[in-house]
């Protein structure tokens, strides 16, 4: 039945206060959008139990990233708690290919068996989370939103073994980009990070190492927003490398001085930066290794245990 035009008009009205309960659609395209933005985390769930050992138990986990539902793992040492929490950021792993709670899991399983609750999220698109076509746009900030929404799940959770107000984050490559963002957007949201062979802080050298090699998606970002200067706005507000006055809690950098992938030079800049801005930094340098760390793995992260240990 086609309704005239008075009626639908009236059909709008009585369903407009169920439309002003959704929230808006919201498609970040700077660092500054994100720090304005308010998240709403959620709905933390074990889903079921993938593994068990006598020192953690691994499991399947998903909670609310504003509309979509994430995926990820948790790892949860035995005994009562409440223990202190590591969100783990993995780099970029093709979607097509990922699955989940992969990427860090030699680091995810190192942490667990020294008393903390590691909680790895995929990402939008990975795993068995809901899909978001925009994503792959060529900026991922939607991986931002849902590693600082599932910072808020964990705080809004009713799980007793988790200690909310002992939260660190550590990333690798692309992962440690997605902690350097949020930073400098969210810094009061977790107590310390580990960055771990990161991305650039300057968004022009990741788009000028990888961003050009999809020829569609680097010509689309360069007719949108023009040629990849630092005094350009949208360039200018994608780096955090811009915005490291508003970081607020210790930093710990590794890198090690062979990576092929994400050079140690980023990460020479980034230290001398938030030194130069007065921040507290503790940078390692690891000759010889290389993005995935080997030999020196093992010290690597005893130094990231040991300040977890110190810091939550």
């Amino acid at each position: 039945m086609r309704l005239r035009p008075i009626a639908f008009f009236l059909a709008l009205l009585l369903l407009a206060p169920a439309w002003s309960k959704q929230p808006p659609e919201f498609d970040p395209e700077s660092l500054p959008e994100i720090a304005a933005q308010k998240f709403d985390g959620r709905d933390l769930q074990i889903v079921k139990t993938l593994a068990k050992n006598a020192v953690y138990t691994r499991y399947l986990i998903s909670y609310r990233s504003g509309q979509l539902k994430i995926s990820g793992i948790m790892n949860v040492p035995a005994g009562p708690g409440p223990f202190p929490v590591v969100i783990t950021n993995h780099g970029y792993i093709s979607p097509r290919i990922y699955t989940v709670g992969r990427g860090l899991k030699r680091e995810q399983d190192y942490l667990a068996r020294r008393g903390f609750v590691v909680i790895h999220p995929d990402y939008r698109n990975h795993g068995l989370s809901d899909k978001d076509p925009e994503s792959e746009n060529g900026l991922r900030l939607g991986y931002v939103e849902d590693v600082i929404n599932a910072v808020l799940a964990v705080k809004q959770s009713d799980y007793q073994f988790l200690d909310k107000e002992k939260i660190g984050m550590m990333g690798h490559s692309l992962g440690g980009g997605i902690c350097l963002n949020i930073m400098t957007t969210k810094p009061d949201l977790i107590k310390a990070f580990v960055l771990y062979a990161p991305v650039s802080a300057d968004y022009i050298d990741n788009f000028n190492r990888w961003g050009r090699s999809n020829r569609e998606t680097a010509e689309s970002l360069l007719a949108k927003y023009g040629s990849p200067e630092p005094t350009a706005a949208f360039w200018h507000n994608m780096s955090a490398i811009n915005y490291l006055d508003r970081v607020a809690v210790p930093v710990q950098l590794h890198h090690g001085t062979r990576d092929e992938s994400c050079y140690i030079e980023w990460s020479d800049r980034l230290a001398a930066a938030l030194k130069a801005k007065g921040k507290n930094v503790a940078y390692y340098r690891y000759p010889g290794e290389r993005h995935e760390f080997g030999p020196q793995w093992t010290q690597f992260m005893a130094r990231t245990a040991k300040y977890f240990h110190d810091l939550l």
